[in-house]
């Protein structure tokens, strides 16, 4: 297990303690906790998947799964950020700054990693 490809997981269990002190609304948290957790899940399938049909030497059917995964858990981020949005004002902005921020961090923690990482290992 890589630090640096995990530590939006950190920043989300450290924005638990700012919304609880900040006096944030909690459900917009919830929400961006729970969604965040079920795209990284689907991302960590979508790569396996991805690894075992490049195995397979399939690199068509790879870039498929990735493409889709990547488009459905965008559209699942959003979904689930306007729905709280539309109930409660401020915890769906509360919402899509806590998503913002984890994806921001994300996506750098895993440019870092794969420039880090050695040749050849490829994405685990």
């Amino acid at each position: 297990m890589s630090p640096p490809k995990y530590v939006d997981l950190v920043v989300l269990a450290a924005g638990l303690v700012v919304f609880a002190i900040g006096g944030f609304p909690l459900p917009g948290y919830a929400v961006a906790a729970v969604v965040w957790l079920v795209q990284r899940a689907v991302q960590m399938l979508a790569v396996r998947r991805a690894a075992s049909e490049l195995a397979g030497g399939n690199r068509q059917r790879a870039m498929g799964v990735i493409a889709v995964s990547t488009l459905g858990r965008v559209w699942l981020m959003a979904t689930a950020v306007l729905l709280v949005g539309l109930a409660e004002r401020r915890a769906g902005l509360a919402a899509a700054v806590m998503v913002a921020i984890l994806f921001t961090i994300s996506f750098a923690a895993q440019g870092l990693a794969h420039i880090f990482e050695p040749e050849g290992q490829g994405a685990r």
